[in-house]
This record gives C-alpha cells, sequence and structure tokens, in this order.
C-alpha cells in the first residue's frame, strides 16, 4: 500500500533558517522549489548543480556584488531530495545576523517565508514520507529521552507504516472471503474462519495502539503533584526524587506557599514534578491562595503522590480531605518518615473511589525506599504501555487507531450475533479508510494540521 506520489500542488519557492537562532558554529539556511536553483545563482558565486549532493565552498553577496561571507552550499535536484523538489542548503558562519541577511536576500529575488513543517509537508505531498514517519520527524525534534528518540526513529524507519499495511492486507483479504461467501449459492460455504480473522486483527491493531500510546508518553510525559497536609514531607519527597535540594525544607507548617516545579526523567519518561502548598483549614490569605493551586494542580495532573506523616495517626480531616480528590485520579499514598519511630495508626484501605490505591512506605530524608516510589510511579504510569517498543504518534493517530479497534469489536459482536456478512463487511471498511488516514493516503485535512502544525519554521 504505498504512498502515492507527484502530489505536489505548491508552485512557489520557500526559504527559512533551519538552525536555531543565535550564535554558533555554523546557520543553515534551506530553500526548495522549482526556482531554488535561479534563485540562490543570484546570491552565490558559484553551484555545482552538474554535481547535486557536491557541498562546495563559494561566496554570498548581496545585490551590489558585495561579498557578505564564505560558505558551503549543496544543491539538491529533484525528485532525490528531501522534500521532492530541487532543494538549496546555504551553510553561513553562525551568527543570526548573516544569516537572516541571506534569508532576506533570497526572499528578495523570488522565495517566500516558509510555514512551520512546510518542508517535512512537501515532502509527504510528494510520496517521499507518510504521515507517521513525519510524526517520526517530529518525534525525533521534540525527544527529551533516548528511550523517545528510539520510538521516533521506529516510525522514521517505516515500523508503524509496515505494521498498519500488514492489517489493511489482512482485512482486505478477509473482506475477499466475505464478498465470496455472500456471492456463493445458498447451502454452499467456504472453509474460512471469520471469528478467528476478526481476533487476529483485534490482536494486532491492540498492540499497536499500546506501541503508540508508549510513544505518545515518552514525547509528552506526565505531570506528576506532590501533595498531601503540611509537615508530612512533601518537599523533602521533592528532593529526594530529584536527588538535589530544590525545594526548601523546614519545620514550620505552610513553607511552601507557591508550586514549585522541576522536571526529571523517570525511567526515560518525562515528568514535570510539582510541589504544592500542604493543604488544610486556614485563616490565611496567602496560605488559602497557595492551597488553592494546589487543589488546580491536582485537578490537571497526571498522578499525585499524597505524602503522609507516618509517625502520626491518620485523622478522619485528612481521610476527608482525600475523598475530596477527584475520583478519576491516579494516587499513590507515600507513608513518609519511615526512619523514625512509628506509634500511629496508618491504617488507610478506606473506603474512596479511586483509580489507582498503592502505598508505599519511604524515608525523604535516608532515601529509604525512594527507588521502590520511582519504580511504582514508573509501573503505574505506563500501565500496559511497553516503553522499549513504542512508536511515535500524534493525540489524532492514537485516536484514530481507537476507532479502528472499537469498529472490530462491533464486527465481533454482529459476527457473535450474526447479524450479516454484508454489516461486518462495512465496519471493516470504514477500518481500512482509519488506516489509509493515519498514513495520511486518504487525505484528513484536521490530521494533516494537526502534525505539521507543530513543526518548527525550517523543517
Amino acid at each position: 500500500m504505498a504512498q502515492s506520489s507527484n502530489l505536489n500542488l505548491n508552485s512557489d519557492t520557500i526559504a527559512a533558517i533551519s538552525t536555531s537562532y543565535g550564535a554558533s558554529g555554523i546557520a543553515i539556511i534551506r530553500m526548495s522549489g522549482s526556482q531554488s536553483l535561479n534563485i540562490a545563482q543570484k546570491i552565490l558565486n558559484r553551484i555545482d548543480h552538474e554535481n547535486p549532493g557536491k557541498l562546495i565552498l563559494t561566496s554570498l553577496h548581496d545585490e551590489n556584488k558585495n561579498i557578505l561571507d564564505k560558505v558551503l552550499t549543496v544543491y539538491f535536484a529533484s525528485p532525490k531530495s528531501y522534500t521532492g523538489e530541487d532543494m538549496i542548503e546555504i551553510h553561513t558562519h553562525g551568527g543570526i545576523l548573516i544569516a537572516r541577511i541571506c534569508l532576506e536576500l533570497l526572499i528578495k529575488f523570488g522565495a517566500r517565508i516558509a510555514e512551520p513543517g512546510e518542508f517535512t509537508k512537501r515532502a509527504f505531498l510528494n510520496g517521499h514520507i507518510d504521515l507517521s514517519q513525519a510524526e517520526g520527524v517530529l518525534g525525533i525534534i521534540q525527544s527529551k529521552s533516548i528511550e523517545a528518540v528510539k520510538a521516533s526513529a521506529r516510525n522514521l524507519t517505516g515500523e508503524l507504516t509496515r505494521e498498519i499495511n500488514n492489517i489493511h492486507e489482512e482485512i482486505l483479504n478477509l473482506q475477499g472471503n466475505i464478498e465470496l461467501e455472500l456471492d456463493f449459492p445458498e447451502g454452499e460455504k467456504l472453509n474460512f474462519n471469520l471469528g478467528a480473522g476478526l481476533e487476529n486483527i483485534k490482536s494486532k491493531l491492540q498492540n499497536i495502539y499500546n506501541r503508540c500510546s508508549a510513544g505518545n508518553l515518552l514525547n509528552s510525559g506526565v505531570k506528576i503533584v506532590i501533595a498531601g497536609k503540611p509537615n508530612a514531607g512533601k518537599s523533602s519527597l521533592m528532593n529526594a526524587l530529584l536527588n538535589k535540594k530544590r525545594a526548601i525544607v523546614t519545620d514550620i507548617p505552610g513553607t511552601t506557599r507557591d508550586l514549585i516545579e522541576e522536571n526529571f526523567n523517570l525511567n526515560g519518561i518525562p515528568v514535570n514534578l510539582i510541589d504544592t502548598a500542604g493543604i488544610r483549614e486556614s485563616n490565611n490569605i496567602i496560605e488559602n491562595a497557595g492551597i488553592e493551586l494546589a487543589h488546580e494542580a491536582l485537578r490537571n495532573c497526571d498522578l499525585c503522590l499524597w505524602v503522609i506523616d507516618s509517625t502520626q495517626d491518620f485523622k478522619q480531616d485528612e481521610i476527608n480531605l482525600i475523598e475530596n480528590i477527584s475520583s478519576d485520579l491516579k494516587i499513590i499514598f507515600v507513608l513518609n518518615k519511615s526512619d523514625l519511630k512509628r506509634d500511629a495508626n496508618i491504617n488507610i484501605n478506606i473506603n474512596i473511589n479511586l483509580n489507582m490505591h498503592k502505598k508505599i512506605s519511604v524515608s525523604a530524608m535516608t532515601g529509604d525506599g525512594i527507588n521502590d516510589l520511582k519504580n511504582l510511579m514508573s509501573e503505574i504510569i505506563t500501565g500496559s504501555a511497553v516503553l522499549n517498543s513504542g512508536l511515535n504518534a500524534s493525540e489524532l493517530q492514537i485516536l484514530k487507531i481507537k476507532s479502528c479497534l472499537n469498529l472490530i469489536l462491533q464486527a465481533e459482536d454482529a459476527f457473535k450475533s450474526e447479524i450479516g456478512f454484508d454489516v461486518i463487511a462495512g465496519l471493516l471498511n470504514s477500518v481500512r479508510n482509519n488506516l489509509l488516514e493515519i498514513l495520511g493516503i486518504e487525505r484528513d485535512d484536521e490530521l494533516l494540521n494537526s502534525i505539521f502544525s507543530r513543526f518548527c519554521v525550517g523543517k
């Protein structure tokens, strides 16, 4: 199932600075389109257009032939370029001024500023990559860990494409058998197992969904909030998880008034860790403002570490605070201060409607139990996702895979209810259309925009 080629709808030539703004060794200005060679020849002393792909040393000059810089330039001839069009790259010395001057000259002689992701979008429109590979490009750019890089590289090398193509072929074969079954004379049946075929497709879709969810997790990360009553050791726990002193620790209740945020890597998962003000009833206006920020953070997080002082009795007022948290929130009860003498009643098997109800003893001061807590956090966050086989996909692509799963479940129900092969064939056709949209073979403008709008200018 190949992406159709020669879909270039762009006749204009685009240009952009492809490297980060600021002082650096080099800056790269990129241009793509049918007029690339003609425009570049107006500002460069020479271009080796007879040897595409060869990097040469030349001079950049302005419209009055004043030399501005010694540069390296390379010409890529259509269709053997990243975009599938004629392309030029100009490597100036680093520094934003000379790069801007070069770009302005290209614009002056006929190019226009590229939109975010437009180079990669043209590569897609010209059949050089599909949408899953475009996601791989974006994922590598945005990766925050080596695991995220590997997940994106799997897309870039076509692993997700191959998986989806395989499922697409299986559905085509299944639909072909269904059509034959419908066309056969009454009383004569083909020897094929529709139920087993649907189950196999469902299993493969579920595997892709889990892998894409893992890849999305590796790139987007999670928000984890540390909450609890004052003086439970929340700030000490944050410092222990980060392995550095980030939050102020004192014996005075209510020390933390504002949200304290820090990013760290949890087994390859980017985490935004947030320490909050101790939650309690207070008459202090400033402290109450901090408590409200804590509640807001809890409403918008993926996981809560509710810290409990294990040297104190677990009282009804704390139970009331926990029961006011959203029932959709996953919580780990962290029984802190395990290094101190414990005479308290820490029975927290309370009857609250929570998706997760885990507890673990730690000492934020000595570090005892912190690694076990990290492993528990990782286990709850990842769920069924296998991080070392993740695939990079956008939220919309993941939703479409989920939609395919739901359609297959409906097809299984129809098969078990003996509703009719024609209904199942229609559901399978909808699955195929979704798969084609994931790869961009069937145009879905919302999906295209969601992917390419997240690219930087110059890519």
